[in-house]
């Protein structure tokens, strides 16, 4: 793959950096601008996109001067030309503007688009042949055979923006990856670590979405509550790293100071740490191959004191067997699971399904439909379809009015 800018933001004389930001109204998408906005020199804003969020979108595309600025739901086209009048920005509406906005040359595209409907923008972008910092799992979860032969096809370089799977790019061997024993995904657990099941059953929105220790969009932050999000991640590492599914293992660690972990075969055990602070893997695909300096606390051990672990409670947590058992079927299997619980988490928010509820949505969804093998991105949006209908249904929510769902959220 060859990058014309590959050094700049990282302090060099080159020409700047032009970046793409899919999700930029987000927490992914602020966070990376943030730290844009301490080095504007070195980058230059091509595209900028969200769903509904006008108001700040428009506000991000006038203050880095992106050349286009897109809203995927089409009924916010107008007050999206109207904020943007004057300023030079193009506005564009619609799921085709955002993959267009995908495709616009750049060096680099923060994949940031949460859930599902990440995945036509995403393989977008990674067609481009350029670094693509992936921050949306979902890709990998439903399509990861088809989303890594792209990679292989176009030249693109893939790096891993979870806090996770960037940790364990980090310390992983490429070179070498025989000699890795497992890795080790790092869980806070989120905040009913330690409540009791029953009382799970009671819980609101408001307390699953107040993450002890990072700060997330509402659909991340209620699967950290389940864990769902670390059964989704073990998916994602399957396909990032080469290592068996046996080979992944899950760890609870409330401090969210050591991000995740590599075991080698000689006993050794190589570990990234950092304070939670989504700013620092981003800035590490940022910046790539180099790095630049950040805003977030430097880490204190001696302040900290000590570093909890433990296991996680398959009772309190089924989502975690949920996904490896989805990761043991393969073929459409993952691509049922979080279609399914994209639609239980909508549910739970909207306040239509209990907490406890989202696991036995997913599951039921998962026992009903058959699991077909992936060849092509088809295959994919069938199961996607076929799962959220039958997901709504279970969830005790009314089918789409246009009777299509089509890899889009909720």
């Amino acid at each position: 793959m060859a990058i014309a800018r590959k050094k700049a933001g990282a302090g060099t004389d080159t020409a700047p950096r032009r970046v793409s930001i899919l999700g930029a109204t987000g927490s992914v998408g602020r966070n990376t601008l943030d730290l844009i906005s301490r080095q504007s020199d070195a980058y230059k804003v091509v595209a900028l996109t969200a769903q509904r969020n006008v108001d700040l979108l428009a506000a991000q595309a006038r203050q880095f001067n992106a050349e286009l600025a897109v809203i995927g739901d089409e009924a916010h086209f107008g007050a999206l030309k109207d904020a943007l009048s004057g300023s030079g920005v193009e506005a564009a509406a619609g799921t085709e503007a955002l993959c267009e906005a995908a495709q616009r040359p750049s060096d680099w595209v923060m994949a940031g688009i949460v859930g599902a409907a990440g995945l036509g923008p995403t393989l977008a972008a990674i067609r481009q042949g350029v670094i693509v910092a992936l921050a949306n799992k979902e890709c990998l979860v439903c399509a990861g055979e088809l989303v890594l032969e792209e990679v292989r096809r176009s030249g693109a370089k893939l790096l891993p923006v979870d806090s996770e799977h960037n940790a364990i790019y980090q310390v992983f061997d490429f070179d070498r990856p025989k000699t890795v024993d497992r890795i080790i995904l790092t869980a806070s657990g989120g905040p009913f670590l330690n409540m009791d099941v029953t009382a799970m059953a009671q819980v609101t929105p408001a307390q699953a979405l107040a993450h002890p220790n990072w700060d997330m969009g509402d659909k991340i932050s209620i699967d950290s509550a389940t864990m769902m999000n670390k059964g989704l991640e073990s998916i994602e590492a399957y396909h990032l790293f080469p290592v068996g599914a046996d080979q992944i293992e899950i760890l609870i660690h409330p401090q969210s100071v050591v991000h995740s972990l590599v075991a080698y075969v000689d006993g050794s055990v190589l570990a990234q740490l950092g304070a939670p602070d989504m700013r620092t893997p981003i800035a590490h695909t940022l910046a790539w191959p180099d790095r630049i300096a950040t805003p977030t606390e430097r880490l204190d051990l001696s302040r900290i004191g000590s570093l909890d672990f433990e296991a996680p409670d398959p009772m309190r947590f089924p989502s975690l067997r949920l996904t490896r058992e989805a990761l043991q079927a393969g073929g459409t299997a993952p691509t049922i699971l979080n279609a399914a619980n994209e639609i239980a988490v909508a549910a739970f928010l909207s306040e239509r399904l209990g907490f406890l509820e989202i696991a036995r949505v997913v599951e039921e969804t998962l026992n009903k439909l058959a699991v077909t093998s992936v060849t092509e991105l088809a295959a994919v949006t069938a199961a996607d379809d076929e799962a959220r209908a039958v997901a709504r249904e279970l969830a005790g929510l009314p089918p789409r009015h246009d009777g299509r769902l089509s890899l889009v959220q909720g």
